[in-house]
């Protein structure tokens, strides 16, 4: 796709998603970078701050399958991959695609779900397939899991286990709204959900192309060990005691490339780096100790402090634009 075309099929997708989230642009553009590194994104935040509606407004912008789980304790793994159905007249069992089966997927509360139905997201978040029955099946391409959770919460609900978080591409909260934003909310939805005025900008084959563009950015070699020495300081800090896995290092590098796609640059910046080290690595790490231990897993604020300082104590690389 000509960046041109890619730059306003982006502002696109984030002027409508906005229509619906006022104030949150900073989520709403790592909403954005997720999809088109082709990575999965956790919206963890309490309850009514406009979790679930950031990952319905982000869907309909996009003209694709899209489907939504409601994450409760007795969902049952077959209810999201599929089941084998016994067929009366072939005489044979016939496969039956679950939710997972679409571009886009919605989880909605995924930790309230037990172990078992949570693990059943493993295999398609990060091989893209399913497998039933001894046989596998391939996910629709693009392929991305919109997941919330609310981190406060214990009652019925089951910790994400750290592989389950792995997979997540990035993390966000959405926060509260600020007083001109929650105001004109109350004005705009008094009678209607903006939601219903939300029309696709991109189909599925712009989406890919986009894709596509984002995955085609230049990173150059200072970049990329910049990344690498990011991830090997987490492994070493005292601080941690879980560091960032070789996926996290890959994420953080495709959603730098996604983020410079959108800036309207063909080559990653150290900038891109730093602004998505909390959210990319954030969810992954560990602090030693109790520190920063919640009811419903780690503090997001006491491990971004020190994703922090881990990259502004990593030495900046020189000459990041150049082709070699």
């Amino acid at each position: 796709m000509p960046d041109e075309e890619f730059f306003a099929a982006s502002r696109d997708i984030i002027s409508t998603i906005e229509t619906v989230i006022d104030g949150k642009r900073a989520a709403v553009e790592i909403a954005l970078t997720v999809l088109l590194a082709e990575g999965h994104l956790l919206i963890e935040d309490v309850p009514g701050v406009g979790k679930t509606m950031l990952a319905r407004a982000l869907a309909r912008t996009v003209d694709c399958s899209v489907s939504r789980i409601q994450f409760t304790p007795d969902l049952l793994p077959a209810d999201i991959t599929g089941v084998s159905v016994f067929n009366q007249s072939d005489r044979e069992f016939e496969f039956k695609p679950g939710p997972v089966f679409a571009n886009i997927v919605i989880g909605d509360e995924i930790n309230r779900a037990s172990p078992k139905t949570q693990s059943a997201l493993l295999e398609s978040m990060e091989e893209r397939q399913v497998t039933v029955d001894g046989k596998t099946y391939t996910l629709a391409t693009p392929f991305t899991v919109v997941a919330t959770q609310n981190p406060i919460e214990m009652e019925g609900t089951y910790a994400l286990p750290e592989a389950q978080r792995d997979r997540f591409m990035a993390r966000i909260s959405m926060g509260y709204p600020d007083a001109a934003s929650e105001l004109a909310m109350l004005r705009t939805r008094a009678t209607s959900s903006p939601l219903d005025a939300i029309a696709p900008v991109v189909n599925s084959a712009q989406l890919a192309s986009m894709i596509a563009t984002a995955r085609g950015v230049y990173a150059s070699a200072p970049v990329e060990q910049y990344v690498v020495n990011i991830a090997q300081a987490t492994r070493r800090d005292p601080d941690l005691r879980l560091g960032a896995s070789p996926r996290a290092t890959l994420q953080l590098l495709r959603a730098a490339k996604a983020r410079a796609a959108l800036d309207g640059r063909t080559f990653v910046l150290p900038d891109d780096i730093n602004a998505l080290a909390v959210p990319v690595l954030g969810h992954r790490l560990i602090p030693a100790g109790r520190a920063g231990v919640t009811v419903g897993g780690y503090s997001g604020a006491t491990v971004a402090d020190i994703v922090t300082r881990i990259v502004a104590e990593t030495p900046v690389p020189l000459g990041t634009g150049d082709r070699a």
